[in-house]
């Protein structure tokens, strides 16, 4: 061989060594899809290094087949990386494999790409790991090249080995010593290696459930016949309270509800509660309040579907409620929905829309409210059950348009004339974006509160108990990085009495909650439940 060179050394052997240590580096501090390099070390390059090291010494050559293996896993480790920070970075939680794979399409569609595009994404999404492969292979090769030659082995097994010494003594005295470190792949790996054998082998579900409310120790007596309407706000998280910019931006909309529910002869008291989930995977939400279960974990969910744990859906039935879902955004079959045992599942095909549609979800949220008054809540509430209605909203979903135009007359919504061409096209031509939603975010709270305010302050039922309760909060490019998994809920009614019992369990009056949350959405099933049944003895919080 040649004689070794600093220059040719270094172009030869650590070129391609920081171009793997590059990619599987990398970080994403949001909210776009473009990673960035970190001036970290990755500490599985460095044992494999070490380890390709001491074959080498002991073997004499990498072969082939060695190093192709090599080439395999590093790109695979490449790609992790990236789905892990990214999703991160624009969601702001951890990549869960099993459910956002089985959603991957439905999030491209939402924001509206055309087929070719789709189709592009997903050639990327094949061409990409081959690529990466093919150079980490010619990485890996020229590595290996570099290692035949006897004199630079003892320096790298000598600094390797001072790597795992310095990452293993990590805690020591209160010591950091991984402080150059990047996180590693492997533990990302192994969690959702971990996830999915949960949902996918037999017997292997470590979730447990927690103990459902005392559903039996609420007559709902409180209540007096009302009905009841739950509106799970999409996407409403504390970010719009407590972010400036965005509370700004949102204080007339919120100011205009107030005033539209005080001129309804409502009041509103309003409360913070951790959601289960945070930027997307709604279902978990409506889970935890709907049953009083604990679904942060997704395990928990499935689990809890195999079962007959009460709800509350079943709780106002047998007690002479008629109980509705109201599901717009509701595209597909769902058989899971029997665990909670509604009288009528109204999906996007059966609630009647004829208006033309709006992008991905169709149906905007105030034709669903008009449609669901006209069928469900007109008829005088004497002559009638009182109803227990489920209503998830769609147009504050990322990626929040387009933003259907607010109509004055809510009889037009019911029919094929719902909205005009033009404001159809008005609607459409706006943008939305992933990377830059803050502004659209906005713009969907305050349309959600308009019609919201609308509704109650003239048209609703008197004695109609609203409770509006965020499903999580925005994704991370919206919400920030770090951000809390807070959501606020208020609870609108004419009835001051029980308006006072919630204020007695922790809920202030106003649409501004204030008061940091102490519960998880879970928690506030039993909160429900006492206010209902006429009783202050279970305050928000006091389960922990």
């Amino acid at each position: 061989m040649r004689p070794v060179t600093w220059g040719g050394w270094l172009l030869r052997f650590a070129l391609p060594l920081l171009l793997l240590n590059a990619l599987l580096t990398m970080e994403n501090h949001g909210p776009g899809l473009w990673p960035r390099p970190a001036l970290r070390l990755s500490f599985e390059l460095a044992m494999v290094l070490l380890a390709l090291t001491a074959w080498v010494s002991w073997r004499g050559q990498a072969g082939a087949r060695m190093l192709r293996l090599l080439a395999g896993v590093t790109a695979f480790w490449m790609v992790a990386r990236y789905f892990d920070v990214t999703v991160s970075a624009v969601f702001g939680r951890q990549i869960n494999l099993y459910w956002d794979s089985r959603h991957a399409l439905d999030v491209l569609r939402m924001g509206e790409l055309a087929a070719w595009q789709i189709g592009l994404a997903a050639l990327a999404a094949l061409a990409i790991p081959v690529l990466l492969y093919g150079l980490a292979w010619r990485c890996w090769r020229a590595i290996a090249h570099e290692l035949a030659r006897p004199r630079p082995r003892p320096a790298i097994g000598l600094v390797g080995l001072l790597l795992f010494a310095s990452f293993a003594a990590h805690g020591l005295g209160g010591r950091d010593t991984r402080w150059f470190f990047s996180m590693p792949v492997a533990p990302i790996l192994a969690q959702q290696a971990e996830i999915l054998a949960g949902q996918l082998l037999p017997g292997q579900a470590a979730s447990q459930l927690s103990t459902s409310p005392a559903f039996e120790h609420s007559s709902l007596a409180g209540l007096r016949g009302a009905d009841v309407l739950l509106i799970f706000a999409e996407s409403y998280g504390v970010t719009a309270l407590d972010d400036p910019q965005q509370a700004a931006a949102l204080a007339p909309a919120r100011a205009q509800l107030a005033q539209a529910v005080a001129s309804g002869g409502r009041q509103v008291v309003s409360a913070r509660v951790r959601s289960p989930t945070f930027g997307g995977a709604s279902w978990l939400a409506h889970a935890a309040l709907l049953s009083g279960v604990d679904t942060r974990d997704p395990g928990a969910y499935e689990l809890l579907l195999t079962t007959d744990r009460p709800t509350l859906v079943r709780h106002f039935k047998t007690r002479g409620w008629r109980t509705v879902n109201w599901m717009p955004g509701l595209q597909k079959p769902w058989p899971e929905g029997s665990f909670y045992g509604f009288d009528r599942y109204a999906d996007r095909d059966r609630i009647g829309y004829r208006g033309p549609p709006f992008g991905y979800w169709r149906i905007p949220d105030q034709a669903s409210m008009a449609l669901l008054h006209a069928q469900e809540l007109a008829e005088a509430p004497g002559q009638r059950a009182p109803r227990f209605i489920v209503f998830p909203t769609l147009t504050s979903h990322a990626p929040f348009r387009p933003i259907a135009p607010y109509v004055p007359d809510w009889q037009r919504l019911l029919g094929a004339d719902a909205y005009t061409p033009g404001e159809v096209a008005q609607a459409v031509a706006q943008p939305g974006s992933w990377l830059q939603p803050v502004h659209a975010y906005v713009e969907s709270l305050a349309y959600t509160f308009r019609w919201l305010g609308d509704y109650l302050s003239g048209r609703a039922p008197r004695q109609l108990l609203t409770i509006v309760i965020g499903d999580h909060q925005p994704m991370a490019s919206v919400s920030g990085a770090g951000a809390s998994w807070d959501v606020p809920v208020h609870i609108i009614s004419a009835d001051t009495q029980l308006l006072k019992r919630f204020e007695a369990l922790g809920f202030t009056p106003d649409l501004l909650p204030m008061r940091p949350s102490t519960a998880g959405m879970h928690e506030l099933t039993s909160v429900l439940l006492a206010a209902f049944d006429g009783t202050t003895d279970a305050p928000l919080g006091s389960a922990e």
